[in-house]
C-alpha cells in the first residue's frame, strides 16, 4: 500500500492511505542499516501487520522532491511563517533568521502577520514596506475577524507549506479556520499517544483541500544559525544582491569599509535600517561563535 507520513514520534510513524486511513507503521531496519530517516511529508511504501488495528511496516520510501534539515520535514513547496502583527509584538530578529535558515535550504518563504485587527493601517504598510521590498511576499489575516483567509488558502492552493512561528502567535487558530476537521481528523493519531490535541510538539501534515497540505511544525522562541559562517551572512540578505557588485572592496562586509554600496544605499532609505541592524548584530554573533 501506498501512502503518506503524517506524522513520526518516537520511533512510530502515522500513514496516511487512501484505502483506509490512517496506519500505525515502523521502519524497517534497512533504514536505519543505510542510516535514512523517514520524515514527515514522505511518499512511502507500507506493508499492513493488521488491517483491524491499523499497523504496518514502511518498507520503501519514494524519491523527495527536497528534505528540510529545520524543521525536518520533506517534500515541501514552500513555507509560510506566521508572526503577530500584535501581542506579542513581533520579533523581526527572530523572523530574519527564520528566513536566513530558509534561504539557506532555498525555499520560498511567504510571511504572515496574524492579527492585524489590532494594529493601525500605516503600522500594517510598514511591515510591508520592510519585507515586501526585499522581495518577500508579505499577508495580513485575522484568526479572530476572519480577515483575510480566502488570500491565504490561495497562496496555499496545491501546495505542501510548512508552517512555523513563535509560540502564541494565533498559529493553531489559523489552522483550524483553514481546515476545521484539522483536530478531527488527527483524532486517531492522539488516541493513540494519549497527548493533548491543541498544542503542537510534533510536526504534522494536515490535508487542506485536494492536493494541498499544510506541514504544521512546533512553534519556537530561538533559532541558531548553524552552517553559516560570517563572511557568508550577507548572500542570505536578498536586498544586498544588487549592490554588492558596486562595493569597492570585493567581500565587502558592508560594515566597516568604504564606499559600501550597501551602506549608500541603506542610508538613502532603499534599505531597511531594521534589517541591516538585524545583518549587523547576527553577523557579529556568528564571528564571535567561529572565535569559540
Amino acid at each position: 500500500m501506498q501512502g503518506k507520513i503524517v506524522k513520526g514520534i518516537a520511533g512510530f510513524y502515522y500513514v496516511h492511505t487512501a484505502e483506509a486511513g490512517i496506519f500505525e507503521c515502523k521502519a524497517k531496519g534497512i533504514f536505519r542499516k543505510e542510516k535514512i530517516k523517514p520524515l514527515v511529508g514522505d511518499n512511502v511504501e507500507m506493508e499492513p501487520i493488521s488491517m483491524e488495528e491499523k499497523t504496518g511496516n514502511i518498507v520503501r520510501i519514494r524519491k523527495r522532491e527536497n528534505a528540510l534539515i529545520r524543521p525536518a520535514v520533506a517534500n515541501v513547496d514552500q513555507a509560510l511563517v506566521i508572526f503577530a502583527a500584535d501581542k506579542p509584538k513581533p520579533n523581526f530578529n527572530l523572523l530574519d533568521r527564520f528566513l536566513i535558515m530558509m534561504e539557506q535550504q532555498q525555499v520560498k518563504t511567504v510571511i504572515c502577520f496574524n492579527k492585524r485587527d489590532l494594529v493601525r493601517e500605516e503600522e500594517l504598510l510598514n511591515l510591508r514596506e520592510i519585507y515586501g521590498s526585499c522581495g518577500y511576499e508579505v499577508l495580513f489575516v485575522s484568526a479572530q475577524k476572519e480577515q483575510g483567509i480566502g488570500e491565504l488558502l490561495q497562496i496555499l492552493e496545491k501546495k505542501t507549506t510548512t508552517v512555523a512561528g513563535p509560540s502564541g502567535v494565533g498559529k493553531s487558530s489559523l489552522i483550524n479556520l483553514l481546515q476545521p476537521k484539522a483536530q478531527m481528523e488527527t483524532g486517531d493519531i492522539s488516541g493513540k499517544i494519549e497527548r493533548g490535541r491543541h498544542t503542537t510538539r510534533h510536526s504534522q501534515l494536515i490535508r487542506i483541500q485536494d492536493q494541498t497540505y499544510i506541514m504544521d511544525t512546533p512553534g519556537f522562541s530561538s533559532i541558531y544559525l548553524t552552517g553559516i559562517g560570517h563572511q557568508d551572512l550577507q548572500s542570505y540578505f536578498r536586498e544586498f544582491r544588487k549592490y554588492e557588485p558596486l562595493c569597492r572592496f570585493q567581500g565587502c562586509s558592508h560594515i566597516h569599509e568604504p564606499d559600501c554600496r550597501v551602506k549608500q544605499a541603506l542610508e538613502e532609505g532603499a534599505i531597511s535600517p531594521f534589517r541591516y541592524e538585524n545583518y549587523v548584530m547576527l553577523y557579529e554573533e556568528l564571528k564571535s561563535t567561529r572565535k569559540y
